[in-house]
């Protein structure tokens, strides 16, 4: 066990000790997700490095303070990438921190959200005790599953302090179409991709335009565009990083921004503020300053889930899970954070 490792476990071994809770924090450009934070901080971000990276093998090693920039420089030498298209939010952010939020960025639908491609996960849970879940292939069965309760749980479960994960060849040529409709007619559209042999990465629409990226080897670019029609969109590369940035003009609007999360579907939700619709008809963002209770309620009758993403009251629980899914919350806290010290109440238990 290094230095740095053992002086973490001990810390948290001593404030699991007193009751003093810590605040976990890698890069802190996320900090604005989920309910304020609480406790004393606690930074992974100076443990920082790639420890293995094998491009043959398409699994990287690192460890949780690695700035994610230097995580996909890195992937990008070797013609590789994350295929989750993890967002930053700002040039300090951490795998470790990507990872603890589990946001995926527009290829989530098509390529895998950020828990389906965690191998294994090094941490430290909050009694100080070091722990190692995964290993560095997928088939590795055991314990996969635990790796990936980290992944969204907002560091409430333990630290992380090292992540393998899977990556992907960048692929070749991609290409992103335009079409001018209605959202119903963008919908129609997106849902329907799903179910053709099309090499759809990403999809979104906003403002009456709707956006198609496509991505793999020339030839089946080139057909699927012939296939699809639309207009070329010669901004397209920049149009994804921008809604996977949140640098659109649509997220810096008034009011907070909420995250709705659903199946889906081919009618649009009953929506009367300024909205962009993403991953193939499955995530709504909305800017509204209405009760959370309205959302809740819409959201609910398409069997989906509300997120309170930027803004607006933090105090308040919005975790939206019925009482079994609470309560298995709950027992897992306890048993990774016996004394609930590691971020308290940042997610909803």
């Amino acid at each position: 066990m290094n230095n740095f490792i053992q002086s973490l476990a001990e810390t948290v071994g001593e404030a699991a000790a007193k009751g003093d809770p810590l605040c976990i924090q890698g890069g802190n450009t996320k900090k604005f997700l989920g309910r304020e934070p609480l406790g004393k901080p606690c930074s992974i971000s100076s443990y920082a490095g790639v420890t293995n990276y094998e491009p043959t093998e398409l699994v990287i090693t690192a460890k949780a303070g690695t700035k994610l920039v230097n995580i996909e420089a890195t992937l990008a030498e070797a013609g590789q990438m994350l295929p989750f298209e993890p967002p930053g939010f700002g040039v300090d952010a951490t795998i470790g921190g990507t990872i603890a939020c589990g946001l995926s960025g527009p290829a989530r639908p098509y390529r895998g959200a950020a828990r389906d491609l965690v191998l294994g996960i090094n941490c430290i849970n909050g009694s100080g005790q070091v722990l190692k879940f995964g290993g560095q292939v997928m088939k590795n069965v055991a314990g996969y599953d635990v790796s990936r309760l980290m992944v969204g749980a907002m560091g409430t479960l333990g630290i992380m302090t090292e992540i393998s994960l899977k990556v992907l060849p960048t692929p070749r040529h991609t290409r992103t179409l335009v079409f001018e409709c209605s959202s119903s007619a963008a919908l129609k559209k997106m849902t329907s991709l799903f179910a053709r042999s099309i090499p759809v990465t990403a999809s979104a629409w906003h403002d009456d335009f709707l956006r198609i990226r496509l991505s793999g080897v020339k030839g089946s670019v080139d057909a699927a565009s012939a296939e699809l029609g639309g207009d070329f969109d010669s901004d397209g590369d920049q149009f994804w990083q921008k809604i996977k940035e949140h640098r659109l003009d649509f997220f810096n609007g008034p009011g907070p921004l909420w995250r709705l999360s659903l199946k889906p579907k081919n009618e649009v939700l009953p929506l009367t503020d300024p909205y962009l619709i993403e991953w193939g008809g499955g995530l709504y963002w909305v800017k509204t300053s209405r009760p959370p209770s309205d959302l809740i309620k819409i959201a609910a009758s398409a069997g989906g889930y509300i997120t309170r993403f930027n803004g607006g009251d933090r105090t308040e629980n919005l975790a939206g899970l019925e009482d079994v899914g609470l309560r298995l919350n709950q027992q897992l806290k306890k048993g990774f954070d016996p004394q609930n010290i590691l971020n308290p109440g940042r997610l909803f238990v």
